[in-house]
């Protein structure tokens, strides 16, 4: 692994913590092999100390920010609000909040995406909203009402 050419590329950046370049790492390597995004590249804030991610999910989509954390770190409302503001890329329209992505990294290594944004966010309508002919909300509904 730290023959890699993007671990090595990683641990260039000015970025002290080795903890958080290898939470990076393996971030980068979900994102391409797990998930197939594309044009992941690891970004230095060094204002943060942390090695940050640019990807997107679809070739034609805008760049997203993904922010590894490795999860035994504790981090406060201010230290969330320095990471929006100086880790997220201005976005194209600009009635749209910033976001980053915070990519929380386990010791085994699970990683939990959780994404933030600067402010409240409308949330996509349903897919289908008519659940009553749905044969599981059926069966719960009449498990709920034995």
């Amino acid at each position: 692994m730290t023959a890699h050419p993007t671990f090595t590329e990683m641990m260039s950046l000015d970025v002290s913590d080795s903890t958080q370049v290898y939470a990076a790492f393996l971030v980068y390597l979900d994102l391409l092999e797990g998930r197939n995004w594309h044009e992941v590249k690891p970004v230095g804030v060094a204002e943060l100390q942390l090695v940050c991610l640019h990807a997107r999910a679809r070739e034609q989509e805008g760049l997203q920010v993904m922010v590894p954390v490795p999860a035994h770190i504790l981090i406060s409302h201010e230290r969330l609000r320095e990471i929006l503001k100086e880790a997220s890329l201005p976005p194209e329209d600009p009635d749209t909040p910033l976001s980053v992505t915070l990519a929380i990294v386990e010791t085994d290594s699970t990683i939990v995406y959780y994404k933030m944004t600067d402010g409240f966010v409308m949330p996509d309508p349903p897919d289908d909203t008519e659940d009553g002919d749905n044969k599981q909300w059926r069966k719960k509904r009449k498990k709920l009402f034995k």
